[in-house]
């Protein structure tokens, strides 16, 4: 039996769907205000927050036991590894923060695991909150607790490790299209059978395509073409809602609503990071064609 396969078995363990409920439910009543949400997914950083913050408050943690766990004075708060206790618990709270956003808006197996991985830090952090009272006190329980906790803190950066590698949470899933699509013209069909104001799913080569055309719209004919792949968790943006905000289509993820800039694939809101990869499109004869743009996200002009 492999390591990871228990925690396969945490993705299917329905046991964890009603915690998860109840805690999602508190998360998202938080998140009400777009622009917290959004300052928490990292849409603001083009990346999200979350892993970055969690890799320098555990990087501390660790370092802490390591440290611990190859003995030196114990007293003082000033030692190496009461500092690094100390950066590390003074992360937690923007880190938790943008971990529990980025969690209500993942899919049943990823909440599943994140609730055992949040579980895991819990007891972490308090026993790290412990070791360093004990470490300041001049106790030499204060190690042993350090390295307690950094045991617990590695279980729940495995888990961590699983829900954005294994389970791709956090990963930008229109990455490849740039790579994958044509870069030369594609047709995708007459003219005439792309309505005015809503949107429709073609393919260039094997990628599917968002296309929408507008009257008033940006490119020949109004026509704007993305790839039809949510770059958060893959949803097809041709089942989402077109808006119109200050005279711009946005088109919102029919999944968990984010929002993008048609005209040239931009986020507006979260939780995805990262842009829609975006098309060329031209109109030959009758017939409307597109081929990819290799720098998804540059603003079209």
């Amino acid at each position: 039996m492999r390591p990871f396969d228990d925690i396969v078995r945490i993705e299917r363990a329905q046991a964890l769907d009603k915690p998860a409920a109840a805690v999602r439910a508190v998360v998202q009543r938080f998140l009400k205000n777009r622009a917290v949400a959004d300052a928490l997914h990292g849409v603001w950083l083009g990346h999200p927050l979350h892993p970055g913050l969690a890799a320098v408050t555990a990087g501390s943690f660790i370092s802490a036991t390591l440290l611990d766990s190859v003995g030196g004075p114990v007293g003082g708060g000033r030692a190496p590894s009461s500092f690094l206790i100390a950066a590390g618990l003074a992360l937690t709270p923007p880190t938790v923060a943008a971990g529990w956003a980025d969690w209500s808006q993942s899919h049943e197996d990823q909440q599943r695991v994140g609730l055992v991985h949040a579980s895991a830090n819990v007891v972490s952090v308090t026993l790290y909150g412990a070791a360093l009272v004990q470490r300041l006190r001049g106790r030499s329980r204060g190690r042993l607790l350090s390295i307690a906790a950094g045991a617990a803190s590695g279980a729940g950066a495995l888990l961590g490790g699983h829900m954005g590698y294994r389970q791709a949470m956090g990963a930008n899933h229109a990455e490849e299209v740039a790579h994958v699509a044509p870069g030369d013209w594609q047709t995708l069909g007459p003219l005439a059978e792309v309505p005015v104001g809503k949107p429709v799913k073609r393919t260039a080569g094997d990628v599917p395509v968002f296309v929408l055309r507008r009257a008033d719209g940006v490119g020949p004919d109004g026509l704007s073409v993305l790839s039809n792949r949510c770059p958060h968790l893959s949803a097809p943006l041709d089942e989402g809602d077109v808006v119109d905000v200050d005279g711009e289509a946005h088109i919102v993820c029919p999944w968990h609503q984010s929002e993008f800039r048609v005209a040239d694939g931009c986020v507006v809101h979260g939780p995805a990071t990262a842009p829609v990869p975006r098309f060329e499109a031209r109109v030959v004869g009758d017939e409307l064609q597109a081929r990819v743009v290799t720098l998804p996200g540059v603003p079209a002009g």
